[in-house]
């Protein structure tokens, strides 16, 4: 890998092994901090378009499936982009590609201020997803490359918790601008972040590639975001149109075909866009494996959450924010202290451990109750961001180390989509849950066929008809029908999470336990982790 401090990179020549070790980067914690800003305007945007839909769909006059791609657009590229976007940092520089996906992600929140009109909107946020998913990969692939294993996993839980902080911020700072100023200012508010994570790459991030990597093979990559893209359109659109729809099923075997179109093609190269060479190393194989479950669980918990605090309990889209931070809190605690303990004890029973504490808190939130009080629901959220810090850390952590330097992008770009996708599936598997348990509980005797209908379609809806026709009944029959939706979701996350703590404590190999790739090339992360040094690789200047 070519590391250079300014501008350009330097050209770097592969040395026959493992030479002596490199002194760290005197600039590495001004580095993490850029990477902490662009994760930052991530976290951000992910939660603050939940607080100005309601606004922007008054406004610009978008419809119930309009309103839906506004939201999906976004992710569908975000997880069809994430592979070739590492690759693209892997051959033509990190930091470059990264500033590269912070201007794509301006242009998009630019597009999105000027937006008068449904499909524009869309269009904007198709463009903010393409940049996240040059950021999202990029960001993660340099750490290795920063930091040896004795900080690393300092500098992932900075990264986790940039990422995770910007939730709460959403709906605080969302709130606040649209109180003020008018739904594009939800647009608006990136402008200034990136233009900072733009300047701060710029003048504090070296830059790192790999002067081996492969040509970008564009079929390659039209077979991935098409694969990518169609998989996770599937998944999303399951739960609303049925999982037999002719839409969904040719959705996902299109998926299918694509995906192993590009398998077909890329077998046999030393550098294939989709590496499930990586996933034949046991470590990263199961720390990946980890990481996406315990997505999927914060998904299940996230989905739910801000519905619950606002058309249960009551809460503006503010006082949302504000109730969501005791998760915040216990995930800064845990990811300050899970670091340490992993590199006293090894990943895996810090891994297990703070999956047992994410289902107990699940399990604790799974018995609320119409008349439980905010006390609980604050517990039960710092629990849980103290289980989601001790797993996601040190399994982020513990993956990134097994990757080749190289791949440092491609490799970070699998681990994200993959997560991406248990996410994705999560929030699908999850809603489907939650929807079912709602409508089979919700009791619409008496309304009007349109009015059951649309309390049927959601706790707002019903919320909206009780106000109208002035039926306290429904109001409280809605409360007590998500209630137990909620409490379905929550059992599952807790069962989830506590499948993934017993599978990681039997397949996720120890602190020690060395690898072989196939060309018989012993990987170094567990030496390292015991010396607190990170030898070069083949390819590292």
């Amino acid at each position: 890998m070519a590391v250079s401090t300014g501008p350009r990179s330097t050209a770097a020549h592969p040395s026959p092994g493992p030479g002596p070790k490199s002194a760290p980067d005197p600039r590495r914690w001004w580095a993490l901090g850029a990477l902490v800003v662009s994760m930052l305007v991530l976290g951000f945007d992910t939660t603050i378009l939940n607080v100005a839909l309601p606004a922007m769909t008054a406004q610009v006059g978008a419809d119930t499936g309009e309103q839906q791609w506004i939201a999906d657009a976004y992710i569908v590229v975000f997880a069809s982009l994430m592979l070739p976007a590492g690759l693209l940092g892997d051959r033509f520089g990190r930091r470059r590609m990264l500033i590269a996906g912070l201007g794509v992600f301006l242009a998009g929140s630019l597009l999105g201020t000027l937006a008068d009109a449904p499909g524009q909107v869309i269009g904007a946020r198709a463009v903010m997803g393409a940049g996240a998913a040059l950021i999202m990969p990029l960001a993660l692939s340099v750490l290795p490359s920063l930091f040896g294993p004795g900080e690393r996993s300092k500098a992932v839980a900075a990264i986790s918790a940039a990422s995770a902080l910007g939730l709460p911020l959403g709906p605080l700072v969302g709130g606040w601008l649209l109180d003020h100023f008018w739904w594009g200012s939800a647009f608006l508010i990136n402008v200034p972040l990136v233009l900072i994570g733009i300047l701060a790459c710029l003048f504090l991030l070296p830059e790192t590639k790999d002067p081996g990597a492969p040509a970008v093979d564009v079929l390659s990559t039209a077979l991935t975001a098409g694969g990518l893209g169609a998989l996770v359109f599937g998944i999303i659109e399951g739960p609303a149109r049925g999982w037999a729809d002719p839409v969904v099923l040719t959705s996902l075997a299109g998926s299918v075909l694509l995906l192993t179109g590009l398998v077909l093609r890329e077998r046999g190269r030393p550098r294939p866009m989709l590496d499930l060479q990586l996933l034949r190393r046991r470590a990263f194989l199961w720390n990946t494996v980890a990481a996406t479950l315990i997505t999927l669980v914060l998904s299940g918990l996230m989905f739910i959450l801000p519905q619950y605090l606002q058309a249960v309990s009551g809460y503006d889209a503010f006082g949302t924010g504000l109730r969501m931070l005791p998760m915040m809190a216990g995930l800064l605690v845990a990811s300050k202290g899970s670091g340490a303990l992993a590199a006293r004890v090894g990943p895996r029973p810090v891994i297990t451990g703070g999956l047992v504490v994410l289902a107990a808190a699940a399990f604790l939130g799974s018995a609320t109750q119409a008349g439980d009080g905010y006390g609980r629901t604050a517990l039960w959220l710092a629990v849980a961001g103290l289980g989601f810090g001790f797993a996601i850390v040190p399994a982020m952590d513990a993956a990134l180390g097994m990757l080749p330097r190289e791949r440092a992008g491609s490799g970070s770009g699998l681990l994200l989509t993959v997560r991406q996708f248990g996410g994705a599936l999560g929030v699908a598997l999850l809603g489907s849950l939650l929807a079912g348990a709602y409508t089979g509980r919700l009791d619409t005797g008496g309304l009007p066929a349109p009015a059951a209908g649309a309390a049927r379609d959601s706790i707002v809806g019903a919320h909206l008809v009780a106000d109208k026709l002035g039926a306290p009944h429904l109001a409280a029959s809605a409360d007590a029908a998500y209630l137990h939706g909620m409490g379905l979701v929550l059992l599952a996350c807790g069962i989830a999470a506590l499948v993934t703590a017993v599978l990681t404590a039997i397949f996720l190999p120890g602190p020690h336990a060395a690898e072989t790739t196939d060309g018989g090339e012993r990987t170094q992360e567990s030496a390292d982790a015991r010396d607190g040094t990170v030898a070069p690789g083949p390819c590292d200047a």
